[in-house]
């Protein structure tokens, strides 16, 4: 009889499932500057200079789905949510891979639209697609993205700097995108119920574009250069608020305090989350996918 103890992934959740997978690797090679547990793992590059890179994937019915999500926003979106992890180590953006497994449900006019949403944020980024690989799935759509990223080493920022009484500060509001999601979703049920109907979007332009398309806050990164300035911990807010501060408090193996009232959320945001009966300043706190600063 097996006796092996079975834990569920659930029981541990993301993040405690990655420290207990990763725990037992250390890095051998001196050009390993930073391994796991930064948004990006850190290469000696020169006596100067890092290479940064981050990966990331997209799953079709975990992160994305299909009958409210264009192809083209899809894969400028790919791009944008791995450069964010570039940016949250101060870091300039310059290379990324791509690879898609696709299954064949998908024309090839359907990849040549999802490849032009990826040209358009490599334009917008000033970024250069070097190479990647292309499977078949036979479960739908799958998306990942390498980024490689250059930083002069002084100018690196690490999560784990964080100091008692530094100030928090967001590059943009909180809470937009998640409520963009929740509108989507809406409108998808009743899509599904009577396809005849059409979609009720009015009002919720910024929201739904904050789902759709976010911006990596490069243009944050070239000011605080501009201004020579660095930010003595940073990361970006791709899974909410608190999450991220978490990750930096036990980084830095500091606490925080943070002032809801201060929180910036954009009246849209507000008034979005009042329609689906929901504290906008939860959604700011937990909802996810801003990635500001």
């Amino acid at each position: 009889m097996d006796t092996q103890k079975r834990t569920e992934l659930e029981a541990l959740g993301e993040f405690e499932l990655i420290n207990r997978i990763t725990s037992t690797f250390k890095t051998s090679n001196k050009s390993s500057l930073l391994g796991i547990g930064d948004d990006a793992a850190v290469i000696d590059s020169s006596e100067e200079s890092a290479i940064l890179v981050s990966t990331d994937s997209l799953i079709e019915g975990v992160h994305f789905n299909l009958t409210y999500v264009p192809l083209n926003l899809l894969g400028y979106k790919a791009v944008s949510v791995n450069v964010s992890d570039i940016c949250a180590m101060n870091a300039n953006p310059e290379q990324i891979l791509v690879s898609i497994a696709v299954s064949n449900r998908f024309s090839v006019e359907a990849v040549e639209e999802l490849y032009s949403g990826i040209k358009e944020a490599c334009e917008f980024y000033n970024i250069d697609l070097v190479g990647g690989d292309t499977t078949s799935s036979l479960s739908g759509l799958v998306i990942n993205v390498t980024v490689l990223g250059r930083a002069k080493k002084e100018q690196i920022t690490y999560r784990s700097g964080a100091k008692e009484y530094d100030l928090i500060v967001a590059s943009g509001d909180l809470g937009s995108a998640y409520m963009g999601l929740q509108v989507l979703e809406r409108e998808k049920v009743v899509f599904e119920e009577n396809p005849s109907i059409q979609p009720d979007l009015d009002g919720h332009d910024y929201v739904i574009q904050r789902q759709l398309k976010p911006e990596a806050r490069i243009d944050v990164v070239k000011q605080l250069h501009k201004l020579d300035i660095k930010p003595s911990s940073m990361i970006d807010i791709s899974d909410g608020l608190a999450s991220e501060l978490i990750h930096i408090c036990k980084s830095s193996k500091t606490g925080c305090v943070v002032y809801l009232e201060k929180m910036p959320i954009d009246t849209k945001t507000v008034s979005t989350a009042m329609d689906f009966n929901l504290d906008h300043n939860t959604c700011a706190l937990n909802g996810g996918e801003d990635y500001e600063l």
